[in-house]
């Protein structure tokens, strides 16, 4: 139904707007007394089999949603009734910022991907926040943090440590994202030298606390195996928690849809950088001897796309691109999946 009725309907509408129409409506329902509860048993699977620990913490299931769906912590719960084992928040940015103009998503329904140049378009930490004051103390909450645009990358260091400090106390684990291809000069800051500067003064930070909370990078599909092994070292070296692969790609190569889309500028999702997610994984993998969790993230659609990723090295997995393709009962399905794989 979802594919043959309701997402044709949706994609007539531009994709920012199909989104806060969705999430408006899906409020509004779920505030009706009965409604929560049988969305819950429509989408969520629970099983003991599907519970993962993961740098200390119990996920009910391995599949979460990625960074970006909810930015500033406004949907959290009405995702955690569709299925998820975890949601994670942002990108949250010091400051609120509009991000860049519109229009910046576009679909490539050929390719079942998309591409945005969003700019951390977010109400900042502070809104975050109060969003956040209401949680489910049962429901995990990651928070992606980021610069603000502005900030030039010398002084990127004290963006990332304003957002740390503010949303330590109402998240569960942190990650640091300096690998979306939308925000001038942001990339830069995966080179060896700021990124360990970066990475070693939050752990300074983290291990002041009474309890430290884990803190994962997540870092771009483009890099090099030059690259990735610096990853490797950086991680290890800063004694980071993980690392999420992948973020979206600058790539193009091999897509189907109409170049006029294509040739948008922005980071690609979805479909097409299944495959170069997987291979990332899977170099981490092994270069690292598993020696650090991996949140893999990159053109999940199925059960056997989940899989994929799993069996490259991946902890647990994220969905973005892949759950406005696929509707509300991807979730379930990915976990009946892995069930059935044993």
């Amino acid at each position: 139904m979802y594919k043959s009725l309701i997402r044709p309907i949706l994609f007539s509408f531009p994709p920012e707007k199909a989104h806060q129409l969705v999430m408006g409506i899906l409020k509004a329902k779920l505030a009706v007394p009965g409604v929560r509860s049988l969305f819950k048993s429509m989408f969520t699977l629970e099983d003991k089999r599907l519970e993962r620990e993961v740098f200390g913490i119990k996920f009910p299931n391995p599949v979460g949603l990625a960074a970006g769906f909810d930015k500033n912590a406004d949907y959290y719960k009405q995702m955690s009734v569709l299925g998820f084992g975890f949601v994670e928040i942002g990108t949250v940015t010091p400051v609120g910022q509009p991000g860049n103009p519109a229009p910046r998503m576009f679909r490539l329904p050929a390719d079942e991907g998309l591409i945005n140049r969003m700019g951390f378009n977010n109400g900042g930490v502070e809104v975050a926040i109060e969003n956040l004051k209401s949680r489910p103390k049962d429901l995990i909450i990651g928070g992606n943090i980021g610069k603000n645009k502005v900030t030039p990358n010398n002084e990127a260091i004290n963006d990332y440590i304003t957002a740390f400090d503010a949303l330590f106390d109402y998240v569960d684990y942190f990650v640091v994202n300096v690998s979306s291809p939308n925000t001038p000069g942001l990339r830069a800051l995966q080179d060896k030298g700021p990124l360990t500067e970066i990475l070693n003064e939050l752990q300074t930070r983290n291990q002041k606390k009474s309890h430290p909370k884990p803190i994962l990078l997540k870092i771009a599909p483009d890099l090099t195996d030059s690259q990735l092994d610096d990853i490797v070292d950086i991680i290890t070296d800063t004694k980071t928690d993980g690392v999420i692969a992948t973020n979206t790609t600058i790539s193009r190569e091999g897509l189907k849809t109409d170049q006029s889309v294509t040739e948008e500028m922005g980071g690609l999702s979805g479909k097409p950088v299944k495959s170069r997610s997987t291979a990332v994984i899977k170099y981490l993998h092994t270069k690292s001897k598993g020696s650090f969790p991996i949140i893999g993230v990159g053109g999940i659609q199925t059960a056997e796309d989940a899989i994929e990723k799993l069996d490259a090295g991946a902890s647990l997995i994220q969905v973005y691109t892949g759950f406005i393709y696929e509707g509300p009962a991807m979730v379930k399905n990915i976990c009946k999946g892995i069930l059935a794989k044993g």
